[in-house]
């Protein structure tokens, strides 16, 4: 990330809006200045090389298990729910080791940077081997993580996740049990030590990880622990990283945790202290009035997952009485039966219309800052075309059947990741006229097919 590189875009979409004929420039992985009004020519003879269409800034994956991947198209014969389809994952879970998962996780994160995105976070629990022995290594598969995101170009948020107990019922918490064992560390204590061993400068420098905190989920983690979690994260080294949290994803939880607790997952979160401008709540979707107030007096953030929640027949979470409380919005990819970042903005608003009957509950530029909310993953320093920060940029295609003839201010309505031209992650080249350096010569797609067929079928 030294060195200085120059790009000139017909269209680039800046802080204040659409702009024409913008050069960008970017010395040792920053924007180092930003000039608006260059025409082609002269930005080619300033030695600028040229990207097509409309430039965006990077985007963020805030919520990401990479090793669901594999379940993409292999979990839709027998329809069911989310908890039928929690045994197919649980089965993957279990066949995945470290060098598996570093080969899947390069191409999940391979695919996450061909559709734009630059930095993702990453909610880690699979963290042991079958049973829950520990490896030689105990972060062994977080490192395989670290490892993977590196190969693909992305910036990595290990949101190492505390998993403790099978579940939730009125009598209490259930042990964790079958693969299950893979995700615990036997108590909060003995997750802080291991956590604790990872560091931000690990496997590739302060530039490239970032290492933050998550409560799987209060069916995963019992009260006592809830408050020492998001405190860990608060006090990590060199300041608070992010605390994530699955929250009310189904009304099940909801039914659980009130009965165990006499407090909605929400309302147990706060009562321990857990919400803060640092926490993320994923997928809100079954809230009530009271917990929109709490999440949005306390400024934090719910990060949607579109793709993923209607897959699995989540619901459609309350976006706009979020936001109009004051709490923030990401999105994520979660398990990636899609992996579309600008599918996930577009669906922010639309399923707000199928909820609602009303068009224009978000506006592009609003469904763009939910896309690019590179601060609630722990870099604060990304996510917008402004001198000073990471030199991250994503140019989409205007010429392609989908977004001929779109405003360039409104691409997220139009587009999908198949008009992703080229991305760039702190001032390196990752992905050029839509394919990824690492395709060298044999395109992803295959790599991806043999990974997830093997762990499918076995050797």
């Amino acid at each position: 990330m030294t060195g200085e590189r120059k790009w000139h875009a017909e269209w680039a979409l800046l802080p204040d809006g659409p702009a024409r004929d913008v050069v960008l420039d970017v010395v040792g992985g920053r924007f180092a200045a930003i000039t608006v009004g260059v025409p082609a020519v002269q930005a080619a003879a300033d030695g600028a090389e040229r990207l097509p269409g409309v430039v965006l800034p990077g985007l963020a994956n805030c919520h990401s298990h990479a090793f669901h991947r594999a379940l993409r198209g292999r979990t839709h014969s027998g329809g069911g729910t989310f908890w039928t389809w929690r045994e197919g994952m649980y089965a993957i879970a279990n066949r995945l080791d470290p060098d598996s998962y570093l080969q899947l996780a390069r191409a999940t994160y391979a695919e996450m940077a061909l559709a734009g995105i630059t930095a993702v976070g990453e909610f880690h629990y699979l963290h042991h081997q079958p049973g829950g022995t520990p490896y030689d290594d105990p972060n062994a598969m977080g490192h395989a993580l670290v490892e993977a995101a590196r190969d693909a170009g992305i910036r990595l948020t290990l949101l190492d996740t505390c998993y403790l107990a099978g579940g939730l019922t009125a009598d209490g918490h259930t042990e964790l049990a079958g693969p299950q064992l893979r995700f615990g560390d036997g108590g909060v204590d003995g997750w802080a030590t291991r956590v604790s061993e990872l560091t931000d400068h690990a496997a590739g420098g302060p530039g490239h990880l970032r290492v933050g905190a998550a409560i799987h989920s209060v069916r995963g983690v019992p009260r006592e622990a809830l408050g020492r979690v998001a405190e860990f994260g608060r006090t990590r080294p060199g300041g608070a990283a992010p605390v994530h949290a699955h929250v009310s994803e189904q009304p099940a939880e909801n039914e659980a945790c009130l009965a165990a607790y006499g407090l909605t997952p929400t309302g147990l979160l706060a009562a321990e202290g857990a919400l803060s401008p640092e926490f993320s709540a994923v997928h809100a979707t079954h809230l009530t009035g009271a917990d929109i107030a709490l999440l949005g007096d306390s400024r934090s953030t719910a990060c949607f997952c579109p793709t993923t929640e209607r897959d699995l027949a989540d619901g459609i979470g309350p976006a706009r009485a979020l936001v109009d409380a004051g709490a923030r919005l990401s999105l994520g990819s979660d398990q990636h039966a899609v992996i579309d970042l600008i599918e996930e903005a577009r669906a922010l608003e639309m399923h707000e219309r199928l909820d609602t009957l009303e068009r224009g509950r978000f506006t592009p530029d609003q469904l763009l800052v939910a896309a690019t909310a590179h601060d609630t993953i722990g870099w604060p320093d990304a996510g917008r075309l402004e001198v000073g920060a990471r030199g991250d940029l994503v140019a989409v295609r205007l010429d392609s059947p989908r977004t001929a003839g779109a405003d360039p201010g409104q691409v997220l309505l139009a587009a999908t990741a198949a008009d992703v031209d080229t991305v760039v992650v702190d001032g390196e080249v990752v992905v050029t006229e839509g394919r990824h350096r690492l395709e060298d010569g044999r395109r992803l797609g295959p790599r991806m097919a043999e990974v997830i067929d093997l762990l499918w079928t076995g050797p």
